[in-house]
């Protein structure tokens, strides 16, 4: 029997204000809250709500038979809580039915795992913190940003804890083989993998409407039967898409709503079932080992980094970010780190390619980088006043060290001196009192 993996990503950057190079050292707030405001609300109002009550439908018409997956970042979550909170409650409604899995992934949707193992994992930690106190999950499948993979990022994320990854089925990497399967990881074998089909998701995202496309016009009987004309051995077909393919890159009125609420009834008919991705790694033993020695995404053509990290201008920018991260880690200061997990989106990086820029709001590639790089400078500033530059950071860390083991050794001093305090009271309450009488 088929099955298909569904999952639905959700994400959107902070909008940065247009940040002069006069207010460097002058105004440390580099956020356009009513620009960010209108657009959580446009994705809200326009696709990511409708989706999530077409899903909820969906699960109640299949009597639950239809489950799939959700990677919401955790600063998707925190724009919800701030600008539309109806969006939490109605997560919490899918969460609740027990057919939607929220996978892992990181807070702010960053290079972080090609550019720093210690940051890496303080953001999953952190959006999975942040998903358990709101619908009470954790997940040990983990959904990349950009679904971004190598051999080397797969050893620490199995170190972590992560027994199931989720990245592209890229060509390169798989040369002959098929996406279908769950697959082992050649540097963590215990590992698995699932392998996005990006044919089969991308018809939905690029080609539902494109009248010039050779199975236009699409409909669910007719894509159910693209699924059922697979090889019959082949155990699961994994199509992820970013939210705003539904409502967004297909409007509403092409049907794909529609399309999507129809979609279970035509694959019972066929045969195929539903699964969360932890549901097919564990259901599936590994066909095969997958080995990718550089890293591989969903984006572009090349199916690599080349999009976020291929010209001077973005890698000048992710340089100079991730040279502070040491510093960043070992401050406590709340809004200096919570600017330094907002500066790590990987869309700022995207709005600076010249070819390809994403959904830039932005006039150009290099009036992207300007902006951002007046904001990165006055970000560095503020770091280098907590921890200056003209300290190494192995002198910084070996200082740090020290006041560490200070801060220690006076929470031991202090919790025996309680204790003290508290047996003396003990005994002292314990001490029969002598008694006094009056002489006539």
């Amino acid at each position: 029997m088929k099955n298909i993996c569904f999952c639905f990503q959700m994400h959107a950057p902070y909008r940065m204000k247009r940040y002069r190079f006069f207010e460097i050292g002058q105004d440390h707030y580099y956020y356009d809250d009513m620009q960010t405001e209108e657009h959580v609300n446009w994705l809200v109002n326009t696709s990511y709500m409708p989706l999530c009550q077409t899903i909820k439908e969906m699960i109640r018409l299949s009597k639950k038979n239809f489950r799939c997956a959700l990677s919401v970042s955790g600063v998707m979550l925190e724009m919800f809580q701030q600008f539309a909170p109806e969006m939490i409650d109605l997560l919490k409604e899918l969460a609740d039915t027990g057919c939607v899995e929220f996978v892992a992934t990181p807070y702010s949707q960053s290079l972080a795992t090609v550019y720093s193992e210690t940051e890496a994992a303080e953001q999953l930690q952190l959006q999975q913190a942040m998903v358990k106190e709101l619908f009470g999950q954790v997940s040990t499948t983990i959904c990349n940003t950009e679904l971004i993979y190598s051999d080397e990022i797969a050893i620490s994320l199995y170190q972590q804890g992560y027994k199931t990854v989720m990245t592209e089925g890229a060509k390169h990497v798989l040369s002959w083989k098929s996406p279908n399967y769950v697959y082992s990881s050649a540097s963590a074998p215990k590992m698995k993998m699932l392998l996005r089909n990006g044919n089969l998701s991308d018809e939905l995202a690029f080609h539902f409407a494109d009248p010039n496309w050779h199975n236009y016009p699409m409909d669910a009987e007719k894509y159910t039967q693209q699924l059922a004309a697979l090889p019959e051995d082949e155990q699961v077909v994994n199509i992820w898409v970013g939210a705003d393919t539904f409502g967004i890159r297909q409007h509403a009125m092409t049907g794909i709503f529609d399309f999507l609420k129809a979609l279970p009834y035509f694959a019972l008919e066929y045969g195929i079932g539903f699964m969360t991705p932890s549901e097919a790694a564990k259901k599936f033993a590994a066909k095969d080992v997958v080995v990718a020695p550089y890293p591989i995404t969903w984006a572009g053509e090349a199916k690599d980094l080349s999009v976020y990290t291929g010209n001077d201008l973005q890698n000048e920018a992710i340089q100079k970010l991730f040279a502070v991260a040491e510093r960043v880690h070992l401050c406590k200061d709340k809004q200096l780190k919570h600017d330094w997990l907002l500066l790590q989106d990987v869309n700022y990086l995207h709005y600076m390619n010249h070819i390809d820029a994403g959904t830039s709001h932005y006039e150009s590639a290099y009036d992207a980088f300007i902006n951002y790089m007046n904001v990165l400078s006055d970000f560095l500033q503020r770091v280098d006043e907590q921890y200056p530059t003209t300290i190494e950071n192995e002198e910084l860390n070996e200082l740090l060290k020290t006041i560490q083991n200070q801060e220690k050794e006076i929470e031991k001093l202090e919790k025996q001196l309680k204790e003290a305090k508290k047996s003396a009271k003990k005994e002292a309450s314990a001490t029969p009192k002598k008694s006094c009488t009056k002489k006539a």
